[in-house]
């Protein structure tokens, strides 16, 4: 009995002590087309903190960076280590994950551009509240592109976590052709129709989960963007961060990035893969960190952050 009293009594110390050094607080910010929904983990101080809002990635990603079929918690740890380092957090839930739960919702109604007016009523909110230090947008993945355009004028810094540095159109095809060189011709075709602007009615087939006509609206929006002409219009101090075990966005796209902007920062992280998980092994190891809510994420991307943010002037 006086083991398991004892026990409680450690765990209750350390919900307690978690509790008075950090706040949690649910936030509901209005944005074009949804409220968007996400958690500001503040230290627990009277001081002025930075700020980082973190943006989740492709998919239908929640603030913790899960989704159907995937829980790593990756960004609910990010914002977690960087609050030890007393820099406060946002993040929260991908519109569509509300635009879902709507009986009217269609597919098509979905553009980028949705992520976009997400982000910049998010940074408004915060920067009209004048309750932290500096504001500091970090995309993740396709979040990257986002926080990228949703900065201009609008954040003190960037961050780019495994994000992109080439057209979407263009990391589409390489990712399929590299299963199969098959769709060469099909995927040339239709990325050229809709570059124009214009719904491709005769897709191949069997590459409808990717080109199906609810969807195609979606690419054509995104795809007008080019990450390396807008990274160029950044005057902020701009930190781009990659993992050499990254198996969906590579190293060479975060050198791209940085090339573009001249005075960005290049973090390249030994053994990290796309979700911020250390990778020693194979393919399969890595895929298999997509679905390990207690697996950490590396240490060295907190600090690595940590040093960009509290170095901003």
């Amino acid at each position: 009995m006086k083991i398991k009293f004892i026990i409680i009594l450690v765990i209750f110390f350390i919900d307690t002590s978690f509790s008075q050094d950090f706040i949690e607080k649910e936030i509901l910010i209005p944005s074009k087309k949804v409220t968007v929904n996400g958690t500001l983990l503040s230290p627990s101080t009277n001081d002025k903190v930075p700020l980082v809002i973190i943006i989740p990635g492709s998919g239908i990603n929640d603030r913790d960076g899960n989704q159907v079929g995937g829980k790593a918690n990756s960004l609910k740890f990010l914002a977690e280590g960087l609050a030890t380092y007393q820099i406060a957090t946002y993040r929260y839930d991908k519109s569509t994950i509300a635009l879902l739960k709507k009986e009217d919702f269609k597919e098509e109604d979905v553009t980028f551009d949705d992520f976009i007016d997400d982000a910049i009523a998010v940074v408004d909110y915060f920067k009209d509240k004048k309750q932290f230090s500096k504001v500091i947008f970090a995309g993740h993945s396709q979040g990257s592109l986002v926080a990228m355009l949703a900065s201009k004028s609008k954040a003190d810094a960037y961050i780019s976590i495994a994000g992109a540095g080439r057209p979407i159109d263009e990391v589409l095809t390489e990712q399929i052709l590299a299963q199969s060189s098959m769709f060469k011709d099909d995927l040339k075709k239709t990325f050229d129709l809709m570059r124009s602007g214009k719904i491709d009615e005769n897709f191949n087939p069997m590459l409808i989960s990717i080109f199906r006509k609810s969807l195609q609206p979606f690419w054509i929006s995104w795809m007008k963007y080019n990450p390396l002409d807008e990274i160029k219009k950044l005057e902020i101090p701009v930190l781009i961060i990659n993992g050499t075990k990254d198996i969906q966005v590579s190293v060479s796209d975060a050198e791209l990035l940085h090339k573009a902007n001249n005075t960005s920062e290049l973090q390249i992280i030994e053994l990290m893969n796309h979700i911020f998980k250390e990778v020693k092994g194979d393919r399969s190891e890595n895929i298999g960190t997509y679905n390990n809510s207690e697996l950490p994420i590396m240490e060295e991307l907190v600090t690595v952050i940590t040093k960009f943010v509290t170095q901003i002037k």
